[in-house]
């Protein structure tokens, strides 16, 4: 395992569970208690986590993982996902995505999709996350509408009254979701609400909204509410689903594609 994953799977587990110690993640992560003691001295280094004798609890009171390091759980869910919720939009229709793992995914799904690969534009894009934009500025075909706004560093989304201001000038044919929880009580969920202020914004704007989101998501809830659960159109998720919280769903009008 390179360092690079290390880490990234050091730290997704201290999210979890708030606390590691080094003779734990070392059988987790099957390396030795010498690698993951400089795992920990190197993360500490780089505010990423507060050492402990022993092991490693998470920075801060309130932690939240940067996007860089989310990228190893649930990865092959999320592609299914992904490519589900690209083969939803149609060409020609302007689509709108908010930040996060799953969602730079159907970003990927869409920009190798051969029936978009030419048009003048076959696609508008509109986002408010930096890397989306990145990746698919190269596309020609796609026109990419990036909001103003503030950058986050842990999700690389653009936030505040700037992002506000031209979300309220356009309208979206779709609007992609990223979450971190999808309940059908307290509907979609972020963890930083000014995140979860412009996810709201683009809701509005959009015909129709769908929810991509891998089936740990689903039951739970985060801090901050993006929308509730009627103002969503259709939940993209994967075939681990627990039937009976589909079944909810569905109850609540929502269409629920499983992959």
């Amino acid at each position: 395992m390179s360092r690079d994953a290390r880490w990234k799977a050091l730290l997704e587990l201290l999210v979890e569970r708030g606390r590691l110690d080094v003779e734990e993640a070392a059988a987790d992560l099957e390396v030795s208690a010498a690698t993951i003691r400089r795992d920990f001295d190197q993360l500490a280094e780089q505010q990423m986590l507060v050492r402990t004798r022993g092991g490693a609890v998470v920075h801060g009171v309130s932690y939240e993982l940067p996007l860089r390091y989310k990228t190893a759980r649930h990865a092959s869910e999320k592609q299914r996902i992904a490519k589900a919720v690209a083969d939803l939009v149609a060409p020609g229709e302007a689509v709108g995505l908010t930040g996060g793992t799953t969602t730079t995914e159907v970003a990927r799904a869409l920009a190798v999709r051969s029936d978009l690969a030419s048009g003048s534009p076959v696609l508008t894009v509109v986002t408010n996350a930096l890397n989306i934009a990145n990746e698919l500025a190269v596309r020609p075909q796609f026109k990419i509408v990036l909001t103003g706004g503030v950058a986050r560093p842990q999700s690389y989304e653009l936030v505040g009254p700037l992002a506000d201001g031209v979300l309220g000038q356009i309208t979206v044919d779709v609007a992609v979701l990223g979450v971190v929880g999808f309940d059908v009580a307290d509907g979609a969920t972020a963890n930083d609400e000014a995140e979860a202020a412009i996810n709201r914004l683009l809701c509005e704007r959009a015909g129709r909204v769908i929810v991509a989101a891998d089936s740990s998501k689903l039951g739970r809830r985060a801090f901050a509410r993006i929308c509730p659960v009627d103002v969503v159109d259709t939940l993209v998720t994967d075939a681990a689903a627990d039937a009976d919280t589909v079944r909810r769903f569905e109850e609540a009008g929502l269409r629920v594609v499983a992959v």
